[in-house]
């Protein structure tokens, strides 16, 4: 087992550092060994969660191109200049609402450079913002009903009468708690913008020149808000549906009534909103296949069939040595499970990836699906080496030079507003379910 361990991190490691799809088809790779090599079957691919993913990255990527992302960047753009002295507490809130709506982190990329121009302009340290909007863009993937870590934990825990609203319930308030104690914590981090030796040294080499950080203009903005009109109303007959399950179609089949599942539900409600969003604004389907979030998107199905297929074989393959090592000890602290999901997703880079890859396990130890969802925002953890797309692209908008990445790489901008986001989101998590669902 051991090393079909050692095997299954290499590709893990070896994936991570290739990027876009590699993670995915290294797993593919280790799935191979692990098959071919050791001679596990492999267990069945996650079909159900990759085509739901697929069918909201249709839907977003068809809002994309309509310009309705676009239309609401300019939104938060507006918020944000018209009140830029709580830039470090609204940035926070606008990529969370933005990750939220749309089911995916990439979407911050469009507002971060609005928020370092602003936070430049009114003095205060780009760093500040900047950091904290990152982390909350990550928390908010835990929160979001459409999101592909969400998806994935709704698919695994079905089986417990967990429906979607007993996930949003818990994780959507522990998440916007987390993210606001780490603004909190933000807002006295580093020194005062003008007194701060970094960017004081470009002003003085000339390396620091202002420049406007306008979003691009909407070029049809009613066509743009029609896109988002029509994602936002299948987004909420997705949590209305997965809410409240008498709504959903019951039909006949050999073991009696059955409700429509919820992963149909999902997929058929994007696939329309994808269909009426190029149907009503005239937007060629093409240039939605061309847009960041779906690029980005199908890098994360990729990654989700390889690691996932590869996590879920090893496991099944292993779970009584599995089970035997580590069961007492999480019966009695289950708390270290979220410790396991936090390091994996360190070195998967994706939530949907770590749920799809470890959560079989905690199910099959007898962890509570209720403790399994507190402990869901500890996915997280992928802030913790500074690599990542977003963090990457934070630190490249900062001209100021104040957020970057220490002299030992772990001292970077992100590590205590993630560490706090994530502590809170998982704390305050485990104590709402001990008090109302245990």
């Amino acid at each position: 087992m051991l090393i079909q361990l050692l095997f299954v991190l290499t590709a893990i490691v070896i994936g991570a550092r290739l990027g876009g799809i590699g993670l995915g088809v290294l797993g593919g790779a280790g799935l191979a060994v692990l098959t071919f090599g050791f001679g596990l079957a492999p267990t069945a691919p996650p079909i159900d969660v990759m085509l739901m993913i697929v069918s909201v990255i249709a839907a977003a990527s068809c809002m994309q191109a309509a310009g309705g992302l676009d239309l609401m960047v300019k939104w938060a753009e507006r918020l944000l200049r018209k009140h830029p002295q709580h830039i470090t507490l609204l940035s926070p809130l606008v990529t969370y609402l933005f990750t939220f709506v749309a089911g995916t982190g990439h979407v911050a990329y469009s507002v971060l450079p609005v928020i370092a121009e602003v936070a430049t302009e009114t003095k205060i340290r780009p760093e500040r913002p900047l950091a904290i909007a990152v982390i909350a863009s990550q928390q908010a993937i835990t929160a979001s009903p459409i999101s592909a870590a969400t998806v994935a934990l709704l698919s695994m825990l079905a089986g417990f009468g967990i429906s979607l609203m007993d996930i949003l319930i818990i994780a959507v308030p522990c998440t916007l708690a987390g993210v606001l104690a780490g603004a909190l914590y933000s807002l006295r981090v580093g020194k005062e913008l003008e007194k701060d030796p970094e960017f004081l040294r470009r002003v003085e080499r000339g390396e620091f020149k202002a420049a406007s950080g306008t979003t691009r203009q909407v070029s049809n903005q009613r066509k743009a808000l029609w896109a988002v009109i029509l994602f936002l109303a299948a987004t909420a007959g997705i949590v209305l549906f997965g809410s409240v399950e008498s709504l959903r179609p019951v039909f006949t089949t050999s073991t009696g009534e059955t409700p429509m599942q919820m992963s149909h539900i999902i997929e058929i409600l994007m696939l329309t909103a994808a269909t009426l969003i190029l149907l009503v604004t005239r937007t060629d389907g093409l240039k939605a296949a061309q847009g960041s979030v779906f690029l980005a998107g199908m890098q994360a199905v990729v990654a989700i069939f390889g690691i996932a297929w590869m996590g879920d074989t090893f496991i099944n393959g292993n779970m009584a040595e599995l089970k035997g090592s580590i069961e007492q000890i999480v019966t009695q602290m289950p708390w270290l499970f979220g410790i396991a999901l936090f390091v994996m997703s360190i070195l998967l880079f994706s939530q949907a990836a770590t749920i799809r890859a470890l959560l079989p396990l905690g199910i099959s130890l007898g962890i509570s699906p209720w403790l399994l969802i507190a402990l869901f925002p500890a996915v997280n953890g992928y802030f913790f080496i500074p690599n990542y797309p977003t963090v990457v692209a934070a630190i490249n908008f900062d001209r100021t030079g104040s957020t970057h990445i220490g002299k030992y790489i772990l001292n970077h901008s992100f590590m205590m507003p993630g560490l706090i986001a994530t502590g809170v989101s998982v704390a305050l998590g485990y104590a709402l379910v001990a008090t109302f669902y245990l």
